[in-house]
């Protein structure tokens, strides 16, 4: 069940009967929502329930200048005509600009938008009836109500966990809104609105886990939280320092060396699909904190990197989100969890490991720690599980932030069918990414002296030159890798998140998912 909304859906008969033996006696005043067009077109379900407060809402949008153009509302309360309603909140969906183009039907179709915004209109603890019935009928008014519930939910997430002194607004409207989505076919919109709650609960694990402070959130925690998947029905492995000893995780346990954590490896695994059948692969670096090692980073901004670990989290919240809706596919989910310290015990520059593949690597710069980690986990991946294909998460580089803002994610691949996919479920989601070009040339640069490589190729083309290091770790298996510096924390507020994580890549792989992989 949703910390932040509880969302029913009903049909429109029982919302009419709902405003008409609704009181604010004893119980939350209800708030009634409905969508208008340019010039204030309603939809004729709309129309019908508002009849009675039509003449002071055209009175009322003539003196706002309200016209019902899209991300523009219109509040009125205790309206004329609407005795059992406290407030009725008209949210705009019409064309974005004035002229010719409000006067064509438009089908609006950033539903996910228009739940964030509604969400953030509304505010917390509140009761709505939600008219779903915009001017120009969407093509799946089932699938829309989903979307609008994913929407509302992730726009209301709040990380205060931490804080003991609340605003007093907070205290006094705290706890989750109701809201009911009148919709004429309530049981297929039910069911959108169940999948999508269980989508927005791996986003919210995913965003928990990037928001909590290091000292909390440490591998062996981490590795705890992740366990928790197991009751869902994800069979969980857990593999601590000696395990991961025996099996060779050299790369990834020298990056955690200097640590008073121990380093985890979680396998998760969800067996939805066929049995037998080829799994696919998630991989997710879980640096807890990153101060750097012996390379220690500059102190500004150094509190951020408690989110070093937001592929793991974002892999965290993807099982979390097929096991729910029992996504019909063979998932492995891996991450490898470590703190990077400098101490007596870390590792130098100049050092040379033996990765789990047997190549050796020459530690150019303890701060290039995250494809260490990813090095080992691709490897064990690829041998022992043969997927179909492995995508790694990673806030891996600086440098993708310089290319590509926090606008775009980086993709970098050795397939080209899988490359196109994700881009396509990052379009269908708003979670985007742009293409990086990889090649010998680049590949050539993070050739060793010394050992089969080195673990950077310098300042030009870092992004590149890391994903071409990973490469070396995946043989001719399809591959892509996500380097989601930019958009897996500190990104820009948009319409569905307000916090410092943003819980990127859950919503992007489970529609990848969804789209080509499932049976």
């Amino acid at each position: 069940m949703s910390a932040y909304v509880k969302i029913e859906t009903v049909s429109f008969g029982e919302a009419e009967r709902r405003l008409a033996t609704a009181s604010e006696d004893g119980g939350k005043p209800l708030v009634l929502v409905a969508f208008a067009g340019a010039k204030l077109r309603f939809g004729s379900e709309s129309e019908t329930i508002l009849k009675e407060a039509l003449p002071q809402l055209t009175r009322a949008a003539a003196a706002a200048k309200f016209t019902g153009k899209r991300g523009t509302s219109l509040d009125l309360y205790a309206p004329q005509g609407l005795p059992n309603v406290g407030r009725l909140l008209v949210v705009g969906v019409g064309a974005a600009t004035e002229g010719d183009a409000a006067d064509k039907a438009e089908i609006f179709d950033d539903f996910l938008g228009l739940g964030g915004q509604l969400s953030a209109k509304l505010g917390q603890g509140q009761n709505a009836l939600v008219v779903f019935d915009p001017p120009e009928a969407p093509a799946d008014p089932a699938a829309a109500a989903g979307q609008f519930a994913l929407g509302a939910e992730l726009r209301a997430y709040k990380f205060d966990l931490y804080r003991t002194k609340k605003k007093k607004d907070d205290t006094e409207r705290d706890g989750a809104s109701d809201i009911a989505l009148a919709i004429a076919d309530p049981d297929a919109a039910r069911a959108a609105v169940g999948q999508s709650l269980g989508l927005a609960e791996g986003v919210v694990i995913a965003r928990d886990l990037v928001n909590e402070p290091a000292n909390v959130l440490y591998p062996e925690e981490f590795a705890r939280r992740a366990a928790k998947l197991a009751a869902l029905g994800v069979e969980v492995e857990i593999l601590d320092v000696p395990a991961l000893q025996a099996l060779g995780f050299r790369a990834l346990l020298g990056v955690g060396q200097g640590s008073a954590h121990p380093s985890r490896v979680v396998v998760l695994r969800w067996n939805g699909g066929a049995p037998g059948a080829q799994p696919i692969a998630f991989v997710g670096k879980g640096v807890c904190f990153d101060t750097g090692g012996i390379s220690i980073k500059p102190a500004a901004s150094m509190e951020d990197m408690k989110g070093d670990m937001a592929g793991a989290a974002a892999v965290t919240g993807l099982l979390h989100a097929l096991a729910t809706r029992k996504a019909k596919a063979n998932v492995i989910g891996v991450l490898g969890l470590v703190e990077n310290m400098p101490s007596g015990e870390a590792q130098r520059p100049g050092d040379i490991v033996t990765s789990l593949s047997g190549q050796t690597i020459e530690i150019i710069n303890t701060d290039a720690e995250g494809r260490l980690v990813l090095a080992d986990a691709l490897w064990h991946v690829k041998e022992k599980y043969k997927p179909a294909f492995i995508i790694d998460l990673a806030t891996l580089t600086g440098a993708i932030l310089v290319a590509l803002g926090q606008e775009h994610a980086g993709l970098f691949s050795n397939n080209d069918e899988l490359a196109g996919r994700i881009l396509e479920a990052g379009k269908a989601t708003g979670e985007k990414l742009w293409r990086l070009p990889m090649g010998p040339a680049y590949d050539k640069l993070v050739d060793s002296k010394f050992a089969d490589m080195k673990n950077t190729g310098g300042r030009h083309a870092g992004s590149i030159t890391a994903a071409q290091f990973l490469e070396r770790f995946v043989d001719k298996t399809p591959w892509a890798h996500l380097d989601i510096a930019g958009t897996g924390m500190g990104s820009p507020a948009s319409d569905i998140n307000q916090s410092w994580a943003s819980g990127w890549g859950v919503r992007l792989l489970d529609r990848l998912v969804k789209d080509y992989y499932e049976a």
